[in-house]
């Protein structure tokens, strides 16, 4: 039996080294473009990534997101938002440097943003998906590896980065702006997970903790999940200092394949004496590129379930900001997408 949640929320957070804060430094979806003079990356592909998995829909100008094969599922409602189709009224600057006034599907509650536009615009994102009377449940999000299970909507938002449900009519969902928002389902089961992971979640393995919370609460088989990785900043884009490359290879062994290259920033320098500067005055090391869906498909391969079964987004938040929104590209005014999940309380068999 699922424990009741309340009104309150308990959570234990794993501890940190790192300061808290945020860490965003019906056709078929094309796969990510790189333009010439970008950085390259190594790119894993699996057929589970390739574009004919997705499906992009539009309904009433609201264009989202979402994966055939858990369209298959009659018991199940899921969807990644987009950029377009909103009434929030987004400031931005033109190509020659003039303001222009973007309406934008904005999902997230912001400073530069009304609640009501942001209610109206889950109004229209919840009725496209056909989840209009589902109960959204959103987390308050910290960049953290706590997952709460959920039997009815709480009464406020709780703090955390992950949650589980096998209850009908409630719709998990997660906001991102260039983190990786993973949807996980048990079929056996009727189960359904939301994670948002950043680069600190996926340090604290939130998507392993996540599989072991629905094994616990659900007896889910980690063979049986399916898992969707929705639109992220991708390693082209997603450029960190050398702690974060040393934090991952610290605590995983595989950590140098979801780097473009791996530097800790403690390496030698056989040419230090030509920058003429004494020790310890050097200029800091060269920055990295993490590729966080990659290292997230590593988790879930880990964790036991099978490739065939995860179905990763090529879109990269930072690449495609004509459909999406990124917090590093665009900063504070930045709107944000909302992932969900959820089982149908009447569904055809």
């Amino acid at each position: 039996m699922l424990r009741p949640i309340g009104r309150q929320c308990q959570f234990k957070s794993s501890a940190s080294v790192f300061p808290s804060g945020c860490d965003y430094t019906g056709s078929s979806v094309a796969p990510e473009k790189t333009s010439p003079g970008k950085r390259s990356f190594r790119k894993h592909r699996s057929p589970a990534a390739s574009a004919n998995a997705w499906t992009q829909r539009t309904s009433d100008g609201v264009c989202t997101l979402q994966v055939n094969a858990l369209n298959k599922l009659p018991w199940l409602v899921h969807g990644f938002s987009t950029r377009p189709g909103g009434v929030s009224a987004l400031v931005g600057r033109s190509a020659v440097a003039q303001e222009k006034v973007e309406q934008v599907l904005n999902l997230g509650f912001a400073e530069w943003d009304s609640r009501e536009n942001v209610l109206e615009n889950r109004r229209r994102f919840q009725f496209a998906l056909g989840a209009g009377e589902f109960a959204l449940i959103s987390l308050k999000q910290f960049h953290s590896d706590v997952v709460h299970v959920f039997e009815t909507a709480p009464a406020d938002p709780c703090r955390g980065d992950a949650s589980v449900t096998n209850q009908p009519g409630l719709l998990l969902g997660v906001q991102t702006a260039d983190c990786v928002p993973i949807l996980l389902v048990d079929p056996r089961r009727r189960a359904v997970a939301a994670v948002h992971a950043g680069w600190r979640g996926t340090l604290q393995r939130i998507v392993i903790k996540a599989i072991g919370k629905m094994q616990m609460e659900f007896a889910t088989k980690p063979v049986d999940l399916l898992a969707a990785l929705g639109p992220a900043i991708g390693g082209c884009c997603y450029e960190v200092g050398t702690e974060v490359a040393s934090a991952f290879l610290a605590r995983f062994p595989n950590a140098a394949e979801w780097f473009d290259e791996l530097r800790t920033g403690d390496e030698p320098d056989p040419l230090q004496w030509l920058s003429m500067m004494p020790p310890g005055h050097q200029p800091p090391a060269k920055n990295v590129y993490l590729d966080l869906r990659k290292a997230n498909r590593a988790q879930l391969l880990d964790a036991g379930l099978h490739a065939k079964n995860i179905f990763a987004s090529d879109l990269c938040t930072a690449c495609h900001r004509d459909l999406l929104f990124s917090y590093r590209k665009e900063g504070a005014r930045s709107g944000r997408l909302l992932s969900v999940i959820g089982i149908y309380t009447i569904f055809v068999k």
